[in-house]
């Protein structure tokens, strides 16, 4: 059997992502949670061996660390067989993986860290959630039409995707004007095993 260390933060919805595929997976792993507010110098030795760039998340399997979030997503996919989509579905699983990284990955979690952490100019917000709305409405029209991203069910896309929206709140984000992202979050809830990142990522746990 492998060995899986996941470093991680509580705050990462991009750590969260890999973690809930983890589990949903039920695939054996130890949790490492990285304080990010440490300098990147005094952060520990092990975890800056094994991220390249000093971010979360990595994982390392069998002394083989590699990062970024939705590159992490594919290689679970292929070789541990988690939530990967049905037969055929696998390149519809890598647009919605590449989605995500330019689009909803990239403008909910800066919304919501220029609301909660560190304001920004009012053009730049502005700018993030007109886009992170315009995302929200991709979603929303996609799962008008079935009940997850994949029409084979449940898919690490699904995970990928909604792995910040369970901060929306943060970014001053009211879901409520976006009905089927409410109704599969909801699903997504629903998955025996399933936890709210501040639950699953917490240091503790």
């Amino acid at each position: 059997m492998s060995s899986l260390i996941l470093y991680g933060n509580c705050l990462s919805g991009h750590s969260y992502k890999i973690r809930l595929a983890l589990v949903l997976g039920k695939v054996a792993h130890q949790y490492r949670h990285v304080a990010l507010p440490t300098p990147r110098a005094e952060r520990p030795a092990d975890f800056r061996a094994a991220s390249r760039w000093d971010e979360v998340p990595a994982l390392v399997v069998d002394g083989v660390a590699m990062v970024q979030s939705n590159a992490i997503l594919q290689w679970l996919a292929e070789n541990q067989g988690v939530l990967a989509g049905q037969p055929g579905e696998r390149q519809v699983l890598r647009e919605w993986l590449s989605w995500e990284s330019n689009r909803i990955g990239l403008s909910l979690p800066n919304l919501r860290y220029a609301r909660r952490f560190e304001p920004q100019p009012a053009a730049v917000e502005a700018w993030l959630e007109q886009r992170c709305r315009a995302d929200l409405d991709v979603l929303d029209a996609q799962l008008a039409t079935q009940d997850y991203l994949l029409a084979g069910g449940l898919s690490l896309a699904d995970l990928s995707a909604s792995a910040y929206l369970w901060w929306a709140a943060d970014a001053g984000i009211d879901l409520q004007a976006w009905p089927q992202v409410g109704a599969w979050l909801a699903r997504i809830a629903a998955q025996p095993g399933w936890q709210h990142p501040d639950a699953l990522m917490a240091p503790e746990n």
